[in-house]
């Protein structure tokens, strides 16, 4: 598989990005180590925007293709001692991150990041692991548990299983991941997720979406090359996510991208509420949160517009390696 480094990724994408700020960033950095391609004006000629959006992104997949992990499964009202039972498998798997390039990654269920897992507040949550990989892997959930229920010291060996139960507290968006050592390569590879647990009382209906920051390191020097939400990198500029603006979007948001200290999002166009950790009432209202890893929080928008609105890390060289994406807010 051939490796691609940050400078070789935005001199790839200058022709693409249409907008001249962005272009001139990314040759510049480019020309550092490499001479000027024949090729490079393009980038002056192209659709004279500061954005690349629809079927000419250079992102992998299709549309749908991230529907499970965008979509959380449905909230259910509170009810002491129900069941909510999944089933995570470890696999090794080669994924495409970006177009063309593929990651050897360690997942859960085949994706990074895995299922969005989900609870109400008091349910009894039981989740079954088994370790189809070939390294030692664990889950550790964030919240309130048994320490034997921690992921820490009840390693899974390749081969063997092991079920995590216990009462799903306290309310708020929490994550996922593995906690084998070393850990910042478990996590690097892939083995991480979002995990929900709703309040007692039902938050008001809403337009819901997961989104989990990742990143990729597929040279294997230490730093990421490639960023995005729910996987592969530019995927929401190539298919933009379809909301209503008369309904609030609420957007359950968690960064696991490894090796950087912080991460961002940034809304364009409108203001949100954003609810750290999601577990009271409190609320910031602003355009711009910085996350460093494992941090988490829900996002309520309302939007006052209707077209296309840009969303992307406010660390400008993680939207041109990928981390970048479009609502398409509809009446």
């Amino acid at each position: 598989m051939p490796k691609s480094t940050r400078r070789q990724v935005l001199l790839a994408a200058a022709p693409v990005v249409a907008a001249a700020p962005l272009a001139k960033l990314a040759l510049a950095r480019a020309t550092e180590a490499a001479p000027r391609p024949a090729h490079a004006g393009m980038a002056m000629d192209a659709t004279k925007h500061a954005a690349m959006i629809g079927r000419e992104v250079p992102a992998p997949g299709r549309r749908g293709d991230l529907a499970a992990l965008l979509y959380p499964p449905k909230s259910l009202r509170h009810k002491p001692g129900r069941v909510r039972e999944y089933t995570l498998a470890a696999i090794d798997r080669q994924i495409e991150v970006a177009k063309g390039v593929f990651f050897s990654a360690w997942t859960y269920n085949g994706t990074v990041p895995g299922p969005v897992i989900r609870a109400t507040e008091d349910d009894l949550l039981r989740v079954n692991f088994t370790n189809a990989g070939s390294h030692p892997h664990t889950i550790h959930f964030h919240g309130i548990h048994p320490a034997n229920m921690d992921g820490v010291f009840e390693v899974v060996e390749p081969g063997a299983s092991f079920t995590y139960e216990f009462p799903a507290r306290p309310y708020g968006m929490h994550l996922y991941h593995c906690h084998s050592t070393p850990l910042k390569k478990h996590i690097a590879k892939g083995l991480y997720g979002a995990f929900i647990i709703d309040p007692p009382t039902p938050r008001p209906p809403a337009q819901e979406l997961v989104m989990v920051l990742t990143g990729f390191d597929t040279d294997g020097d230490g730093a990421n090359n490639f960023y995005g939400v729910n996987g592969p990198a530019f995927y929401y500029a190539k298919h933009p996510i379809r909301v209503r603006r008369s309904q609030t979007v609420r957007i359950y948001l968690a960064n696991l991208t490894e090796f950087d200290l912080l991460n961002s999002l940034h809304l364009h166009g409108d203001f949100f509420r954003y609810y750290p950790t999601g577990s009271s009432n409190h609320f910031e209202y602003t355009d711009t949160v910085m996350l460093c890893q494992g941090q988490r929080g829900i996002i309520e928008i309302d939007f006052a517009h209707s077209g296309r609105f840009m969303f992307h890390a406010h660390q400008s060289e993680f939207t041109e390696l990928g981390w970048m994406g479009f609502f398409e807010v509809i009446d």
